[in-house]
């Protein structure tokens, strides 16, 4: 048997019982018995693995959701590793970055405000609360990032988004589409909203940044704002953030 801690977070109950169909689609027909067992540190997923399959099947999770490094000493330089964002109100320096760091002590990654400014403002000093607005950085959005620096010393672990998240972002940015970023929902519960609101002409695509983590993109000319109570009269339990392309060309100017 394996017990592993996903790198997913939860936002209710009710999405544990919903991991686990998400488990039984990504591990097919595998002669593996997968189980969620509840959350450790809060939210994050905790699965045992037995069958004579285990092997492959962690390797499909590992590949398709990562799991926790858990302690610091399982963090190294230069590694590639996904988080999300997290206290965003409580500094105006750092963009924090919860990556599964919890024993013996939470240690959250930090983007420095300047790295920020160089890789999505191309230098401008724009405050980190407004770079947020602009750029969609909301509370729980999933994050590549890479690391720097680890400080067991002082518990801390400094980074920088990946570069193909830098690209995602301004791909965002130049393909001028509204997005409207949902946290908190799965991708069945996503589709299903879209239907019964019949937003399927407003709604082109939905990207998945997470297990519950997803944007919706708008057709040219629609607005992702005006889409928020039709949606969230459904999605209750979701919370929403606009990114408007908009906003960056004129802030451009």
């Amino acid at each position: 048997m394996t017990t592993l801690t996903l790198l997913t977070k939860i936002y209710n109950t009710h999405q544990l019982k919903q991991f686990n169909q998400i488990l039984a689609d990504r591990l097919g027909d595998l002669a593996v018995e997968a189980s969620v067992t509840g959350t450790v540190a809060g939210r994050w997923v905790l699965l045992q693995l037995s069958g004579e399959d285990e092997g492959v099947a962690t390797k499909i999770l590992e590949r398709e959701t990562g799991f926790c490094p858990i302690s610091l000493e399982n963090v190294k330089k230069f590694s590639a590793v996904k988080g999300y964002v997290t206290n965003l109100k409580d500094s105006k320096e750092l963009l924090s970055i919860d990556i599964g760091v919890f024993e013996p002590r939470i240690a959250h990654a930090t983007v420095s405000l300047n790295k920020l400014q160089t890789h999505l403002e191309d230098g401008k000093k724009t405050a980190l609360k407004r770079l947020g607005e602009l750029w969609g950085l909301c509370e729980n959005l999933p994050l590549d990032i890479r690391v720097l620096e680890v400080n067991p010393e002082t518990n801390r672990i400094e980074a920088e988004m990946q570069t193909k998240e830098i690209n995602r972002l301004i791909n965002w940015k130049e393909s001028l589409l509204d997005r409207l970023i949902v946290i908190g929902a799965s991708i069945n519960e996503v589709n299903i909203t879209v239907n019964q609101e019949g937003l399927n002409r407003d709604i082109i695509a939905v990207e998945s940044l997470g297990t519950f983590e997803h944007a919706l993109v708008c057709k040219l000319g629609t607005d992702a704002t005006g889409l928020v109570g039709r949606i969230g009269r459904r999605l209750r339990k979701a919370k929403f953030t606009v990114f408007n392309p908009k906003l960056l060309v004129v802030a451009e100017k």
